[in-house]
């Protein structure tokens, strides 16, 4: 999301933290099974296998150990996983190596302006600690179980700097499935029943897209179980959508209002699933990875949401959009830069190769220029990352 030095494009499409200008949306195209939603699910598993960490017991299997096993020496090596990120003005470098049973390596660095400040190291020989520098991990090294990360114990120890990584990944940056939107519809619900201002725009951007609907209203609803003798009950949040209803002249003469969930379409249910943590991000200025983005969703929708993140205005707090999609609508220089479109394809072993449209060279030794038509030339396999179907 580190913007390359161009001068085209949509100039929204960028902002400065400091001396560096970052990207607010990125794309990632590719053919069926070229690797984007593995792109997406690395994010997770690193996620998870942090924030899992503080609970395993010391005999435990990491639960999120999923080795690339079309290599002959693939299920014996430990999968590797780094990010380099910001939390509070200050960035980070961290990562780490597992296998099922243990961490084998584990690294933490801050980034200066002209170097980076080791914080510490794990290998095979002990965790290194720098005193000076990472006070909160002083004494404990030798307190961390071979299958636990030190920086989560050091985060559950009080550490300042260990629990803002914890919090950069347990807060700033979710993780969604565009083909299971419908893990999110609660989410959003509440927001709404909030009545908030993220609220307020949630229900702009339902009026905006012009779903088929003039409103949405919120109420609770009792819901009884029971469970052997007893019952239990508790109160959830449901939502209607208003519509109006017409005369046989064409005449609105009044409303209806339905159950949301069974009356819209699946692609207005994908659009109100999403909004939440779409504003959610928005609000805090957080990192949203999407997989799927455009399934069920007209391209214009898919080219509004990508707006909403564009726009300064939408996206005060410049919050951040990676995601996966086929939709090649969005392929153009009008709303994406050059820098902002990443491909996946798989080489002759089936291992992904994940590059930007930047670093795509022609054999005539000329790159992808910003007054080209990228989304015929995608089509025609000029990028790469397309599907090769036999005749």
């Amino acid at each position: 999301m580190v913007a390359q030095s161009l001068s085209e494009g949509p100039t929204n499409n960028v902002f400065f933290s400091g001396k560096k200008k970052y990207l607010k949306t990125a794309a990632v195209y590719g053919a069926n099974s070229s690797g984007k939603s593995n792109f997406v699910r690395a994010f997770q598993a690193m996620g998870f296998t942090l924030l899992d960490s503080v609970r395993l017991n010391p005999t435990e299997s990491l639960h999120y150990y999923d080795p690339f096993i079309l290599n002959e020496n693939g299920p014996l090596e430990p999968s590797f996983f780094e990010v380099v990120f910001s939390s509070n003005e200050k960035t980070y470098r961290y990562g780490f190596e597992y296998n099922e049973t243990a961490i084998v390596s584990e690294w933490f660095f801050q980034v200066l302006q002209t170097k980076e400040q080791v914080l510490f190291i794990r290998d095979s020989e002990g965790i290194t600690v720098d005193d000076a520098h990472f006070v909160e991990g002083v004494g404990k090294e030798d307190q961390t179980e071979k299958n636990r990360l030190f920086l989560s114990l050091c985060a559950q120890l009080k550490g300042e700097i260990s629990k803002s990584v914890i919090f950069w990944f347990e807060n700033d940056i979710d993780v969604l499935s565009g083909l299971s939107a419908w893990r999110y519809e609660d989410y959003t619900k509440k927001l709404l029943h909030d009545n908030d201002e993220k609220s307020i725009d949630m229900r702009d951007l339902y009026l905006k897209l012009k779903l088929g609907f003039q409103a949405v209203a919120t109420r609770e609803e009792k819901v009884v179980s029971h469970r052997g003798n007893m019952e239990y009950s508790r109160t959830q949040v449901e939502v209607d959508s208003i519509h109006s209803v017409y005369d046989n002249n064409g005449q609105i003469i009044g409303t209806t209002s339905r159950p949301f969930t069974q009356f819209e379409s699946s692609g207005t249910q994908k659009v109100f699933n999403l909004s939440g943590l779409l504003f959610d991000a928005l609000q805090k200025g957080g990192t949203l990875v999407i997989d799927e983005m455009d399934a069920a969703m007209h391209p214009l929708i898919s080219q509004q949401l990508i707006l909403l993140f564009n726009n300064p205005e939408t996206n005060p707090h410049n919050a951040q959009l990676i995601f996966n999609t086929h939709d090649t609508h969005l392929l153009s220089a009008k709303i994406l830069r050059r820098d902002q479109i990443w491909f996946t394809e798989k080489d002759s072993q089936e291992q992904t190769d994940l590059y930007n449209m930047m670093d795509i060279v022609f054999p005539d030794g000329t790159k992808p220029r910003n007054d080209s038509n990228y989304e015929k030339n995608y089509i025609a396999g000029r990028y790469g990352a397309v599907p090769y179907i036999q005749d």
